[in-house]
């Protein structure tokens, strides 16, 4: 104890000599003071201002549904109303004159109540504004307040289930509308904030920063992903920027509770402004279509087919006679940009083609056999089809690829569009690790696309053993690039 002490005066004793000494150099800084100097404090922005310039263009809907009403029982003069409670209208009690045809069940009467609370914002100072298409479906009546307390009646003016987007109208002036800004410009990282009505909470404000942006989530959207607090009720509110400029509608939230889990998806308000200019004046959205199914570009995929990179989207099916069929397109054929728009990814095809009006022609870039092809092609209108099953054939004796083949019968090469190909009869290993069945049609093995029983044997047999080969295989309708090692 006594020699701990001893040491802490020591201690204490060499600081205050160092302490003296460094005032003892006047004005001139220490050694030790210059490099403890504190760095520069971090300031967070202010997003007080943007608050009090945007604020009053953020309005909150609630809607209103019908539900049916059962009177009261004996109400309508029925005994058996009870039991049409419990069992439901078509209840009919047993005996004579009671069966199936005694008469229609007692009407029933509606009540109005409240079905949900969303938010908007206001785009035109005279009344139109833009919400999220589930904030107003089904709904029998839409009212919107404003930050002033001023409450309004809307219409719909047109919605589209597909983005989620919705345009409503009141009949108001002078009203003051978002500046619309450029999602393009956003990077991660950047701060955004969020005004909405969570929980019925109006006028409510949070912000965070850009998570990701064009975030897939399956519905072929280019979202952005923030961690905003964004709660039920803030659906259809602006996403800002620090000018105060809206990049986005706050759309969906990923979350196992139903509330905030710290990621946020927002629509793009250039996407979203795409369909209003439609809705404004079709009052409906019209997609373009050019009739194919199309997958992911794998990067194994991609090296088989001498791709530099695994951009683009594959194409699975071509439906008979539609846009794409007509300019040539087929299975297997790999489009890289659509319009001049280049496709990084699969989900930007069916975005890009439906932002084309149906009867424009546009090229398509293709890679084909290890060539890039421009092809023309006419866009249709958005349609939806499918696909058909396979069949079974008998089996024949395996290959390299465990695969047993048979020519192509006349009606398939007919219904495919092709001139050659071969039809599986018969699948083991290591076709089979590769997800081939008995029934599959071979359009193609690597660039090879010339495929009668004699051509496929002489491929297969100077296949490498060990090397992944690139088999275009259909089912049904639906066209697929499969990797299969062959044996030795």
């Amino acid at each position: 104890m006594l020699m701990r002490t001893t040491k802490i005066r020591h201690t204490v004793s060499r600081l205050s000599l160092a302490v003296a000494l460094g005032l003892g150099l006047g004005m001139g800084a220490s050694p030790v003071m210059a490099q403890t100097a504190t760095p520069p404090a971090v300031v967070l922005p202010d997003f007080s201002q943007i608050v009090e310039k945007t604020e009053k263009s953020v309005v909150n809907i609630r809607t209103t549904e019908s539900i049916p009403v059962r009177p009261a029982m004996g109400g309508n003069g029925d005994p058996y109303d009870l039991f049409r409670w419990f069992f439901g209208p078509d209840f009919m009690p047993p005996g004579p004159g009671n069966g199936p045809h005694r008469g229609n069940p007692p009407s029933q009467e509606e009540r109005v109540v409240p079905r949900g609370v969303g938010s908007g914002f206001i785009i035109s100072a005279d009344g139109y504004i833009l919400t999220n298409n589930h904030v107003i479906a089904d709904a029998k009546d839409i009212f919107v307040t404003l930050v002033d307390g001023k409450e309004y009646k809307a219409k719909v003016i047109g919605a589209d289930e597909r983005t989620d987007v919705a345009l409503i109208k009141v009949e108001a002036k002078d009203l003051p509308p978002l500046t619309i800004g450029n999602p393009a410009d956003l990077k991660k990282g950047q701060w955004v904030m969020a005004i909405g009505s969570p929980f019925g909470l109006d006028s409510t404000v949070t912000v965070g920063i850009v998570s990701a942006i064009n975030r897939d989530t399956g519905d072929y959207l280019p979202f952005i992903q923030t961690d905003v607090a964004v709660n039920p009720g803030n659906s259809g509110g602006p996403l800002l920027n620090l000018s105060g400029e809206v990049v986005g509608v706050n759309s969906q939230i990923v979350s196992r509770s139903g509330g905030f889990m710290g990621i946020s998806l927002a629509i793009p308000i250039d996407e979203a402004m795409n369909v209003v200019e439609q809705l404004k004046t079709h009052g409906k959205v019209t997609r373009g279509r050019i009739g194919v199914q199309i997958t992911d570009v794998s990067e194994d995929v991609a090296k088989a087919l001498g791709l530099k990179d695994s951009k683009g989207a594959l194409v699975s099916n071509v439906e008979d006679g539609g846009p794409a069929a007509k300019a040539g397109i087929r299975n297997g054929d790999v489009i890289l940009s659509f319009d001049g728009k280049e496709i990084k990814q699969m989900s930007d095809l069916p975005r890009i083609v439906g932002a084309v009006q149906p009867g424009n022609k546009v090229n398509v870039e293709v890679w084909r056999k290890g060539k890039t092809l421009t092809l023309k092609t006419e866009v249709g209108e958005l349609t939806t089809g499918t696909a058909k099953k396979p069949e079974a054939e008998p089996t024949a004796e395996i290959d390299r690829l465990g695969l047993g083949v048979e020519p192509l019968a006349e009606a398939d090469l007919n219904r495919l569009g092709v001139s050659s190909g071969v039809k599986v009869t018969r699948a083991g290993q290591p076709a089979t690790q590769s997800g081939i069945t008995e029934g599959d049609i071979i359009l193609q093995i690597n660039n090879h696309d010339d495929l009668d029983i004699n051509s496929y044997q002489r491929i297969v047999k100077s296949l490498t053993a060990g090397e992944n080969a690139a088999l275009l295989v259909v089912r049904g309708n639906n066209a697929q690039w499969v990797l299969v090692q062959p044996t030795k």
